[in-house]
């Protein structure tokens, strides 16, 4: 996920309508259309709990620890590709069970301690089953990339069933998610001068980001004790 696939709910329909990379999947275009309107009521749901515990504990504890909520569908050319990759036929039904994050969320927090809270949160709820978990703030990647990821599997009611419809919700403080901008930006660049010494760099400042939200956290402890 990265901010040109990031769009609010407003903005999601528009993936599931036929775009110029939805020939991928016309071979069964009706399924396709009905399976990524199933993963778009899907990031409606997940977005509704999020912005339910974000409200529930603004109320409760004066203090919100989700600053913002985005959420996206995975582009067809971006399955198409995770499925070549992974040696398939590019079909809904691969689509289907071998992607995991065609519906995509993510949760900002100001402090790492935040993001455990809202994963625990999560978790607690009885119709969200966890499917896999990878805390790459714990053992962050070799580029420095930091964040933690849910795949998750939530009941969705549509008019004829329930159906359980998968998600993956990844929560990192902002300013992971500003390291993880720029990092996007030069995994998708063909050709940059001196890319080495700037991915270098990028560790270097991964680093210190993650140095400074330890601070951020510890400071904020302090105060709170004073208060």
């Amino acid at each position: 996920m990265r901010n040109n696939e990031l769009r609010g709910p407003a903005a999601i329909e528009m993936d599931i309508i036929p775009s110029d990379t939805d020939h991928l999947f016309s071979e069964n275009e009706a399924l396709y259309q009905e399976t990524m309107m199933r993963y778009h009521c899907a990031i409606l749901e997940m977005r509704t709990k999020l912005e339910v515990l974000s409200r529930d504990m603004t109320v409760r504890y004066r203090r919100n620890p989700i600053e913002f909520i985005e959420s996206r569908l995975k582009k067809p050319s971006s399955i198409a590709r995770k499925l070549r990759r992974n040696g398939s036929e590019v079909t809904v039904e691969n689509m289907i069970e071998q992607v995991s994050d065609i519906a995509g969320i993510r949760v900002l927090c100001a402090y790492i301690d935040d993001i455990y809270e809202i994963a625990r949160m999560l978790a607690r709820q009885q119709d969200v089953r966890i499917i896999n978990v990878k805390d790459y703030i714990k053992k962050p990647k070799d580029n420095g990339y930091r964040s933690y990821h849910m795949i998750v599997e939530i009941p969705v009611y549509f008019s004829d069933a329930v159906r359980p419809v998968r998600c993956e919700i990844q929560i990192r403080t902002i300013a992971m998610d500003f390291w993880a901008t720029l990092d996007h930006d030069m995994q998708y660049k063909k050709e940059v001068e001196d890319a080495e010494e700037i991915m270098r760099e990028l560790k270097a400042c991964a680093d210190i980001i993650h140095s400074t939200d330890e601070k951020m956290m510890r400071l904020r402890e302090r105060i709170h004790r004073i208060e």
